[in-house]
Order: structure tokens, then sequence, then C-alpha cells
């Protein structure tokens, strides 16, 4: 079983929660499609809202995650014969794991394989390649065989259940290119990043950066305590090289 799965959060500070969560299981011929807005007692940021449109009034009186009919499904489907699809998996594993559920079956990370396959992207968030690989094409066409009875206005950035079908779109291209178990490897091998696209190096590569100014990407290593790992890697890496000559 394949399952695409995304979460919504309240923010994205550690002490945040899951306030919303879509899926959407394939099974051979059988598709099954789930959307839940949760409650698990943390408020959401105003910041939060203007990315999800999730609102403080919307999941008032809503059950915890642990109460929601996703969570049942993800428990009772939860083992080695099936597959979550997730963009950028470990943050949603991490925010499962914190409400307590833990993952036992295979993970296909689809943020990690476009990095290994398309690295020549300019950005690599889910609604962008979602224009840039034109996904958005199919996305009705693929809503109707999953039984989707979105209207227009949930084809939206950040609504989970889209984002789900948007992971699914992605997975599909991405099959074009590399098999299911090859995606699985690419899903855990790390990916070498070239350029910064964040802070006053935006744009500027690492391996020159760690030239000019190694001190920067050692300060980085030390006070950025939420590197993204592929991130971490690739300065280690450029720093080794650097250290070679």
């Amino acid at each position: 079983m394949l399952i695409f799965l995304d979460l919504e959060t309240t923010g994205l500070d550690s002490s945040d929660k899951i306030c919303s969560i879509g899926l959407i299981s394939v099974d051979k011929n059988k598709v099954v499609s789930k959307y839940e807005l949760v409650n698990e007692g943390k408020k959401i940021s105003s910041k939060a809202s203007s990315i999800n449109h999730i609102t403080n009034e919307m999941i008032k009186g809503k059950p915890p995650l642990k109460e929601s009919d996703a969570w049942k499904f993800l428990q009772e489907h939860n083992n080695e014969n099936s597959t979550i699809i997730a963009h950028n998996a470990s943050f949603d594993l991490k925010m499962l794991n914190a409400c307590g559920f833990k993952w036992y079956g295979k993970i296909i990370d689809t943020l990690r394989a476009t990095k290994h396959l398309i690295p020549e992207c300019e950005h690599f968030s889910l609604q962008f390649l979602r224009y840039e690989l034109k996904l958005y094409k199919n996305e009705k066409k693929e809503a109707l065989k999953c039984s989707l009875s979105m209207v227009e206005n949930e084809f939206i950035a950040h609504n989970a259940l889209a984002d789900a079908l948007y992971v699914k779109l992605l997975y599909d291209y991405l099959l074009d290119m590399k098999t299911d178990n090859e995606l699985l490897e690419l899903s855990f091998k790390h990916v070498l990043i070239e350029k910064f696209d964040f802070g006053k190096y935006s744009g500027r590569y690492i391996e020159e950066i760690s030239m000019c100014n190694r001190g920067y990407l050692e300060w980085l290593l030390v006070n950025v305590t939420d590197m993204d790992e592929d991130l971490k890697y690739s300065i280690n890496k450029y720093l080794d090289i650097k250290s070679s000559f």
C-alpha cells in the first residue's frame, strides 16, 4: 500500500502540534482518502494561519489526532507492506512521533528524491514543483481518479489533502525517472547541496564560501541547531575538501 501524506501544523517551533492531516492511500485498484482537522491543545499562530488558512475557531471542538479516522487508518496499515510518501517526510514523521505514533513501514521522501534527480530546480518546495514540473495540468483528473470531491478553492497551497494529491503527482513524475526501490534508496541518501538559498550568501556556491569565509560555515554548524540534514552534510563535505588541500 502507498500512503501519500501531508500534515499542517500550528507553527514550526518544537512545541507546535499537528492541526490538520490529509492522506490518499492506493492499494492496487482501491483508493482511500481522508482529511481531518484535529486539536492537540496548541493554539495556531497567526503566521501559521496565514500559510495553511486554518484558524483556532476551525479546530475548536475537533478531536485530538489519536481519535481521528486518519490516525486509526495509519495504525491499521503500520507495517512493512505499506509505504508513506511525503514531501520532507522526516518532518511529518517527527510530528507524528511527537503525538505517539511511530511508523514501521517504508518511507519515500519526494523532497530528497527530487533534489537528487532534478538538481537544476531553482527551488524544491511542493508548490514550486507543482508549477515548475507542470503537475497542475493533471491535478483535476487525478483528483477524480482518487475520488476526491475537491472544489476549485481546495486546490490551494497547504491544504493537507490537496498537498497529499500533489505529492502523488510528484511521485508519479519521479517514477518516470527511477523505480520505486530506487526512490526508496534516494530518500535515505544525503544530497550534496551546491548553493545557499538563504542568508547573506544566498545564491553563492558553498564550496566558494568554504574558501573565502570558512569561519562562517563553522559558525553555522555550531549555532543553527535545526539545520537541514543535507545542508549540514554539504557544509561538512566542502569543509573537508578544503582541509585536504
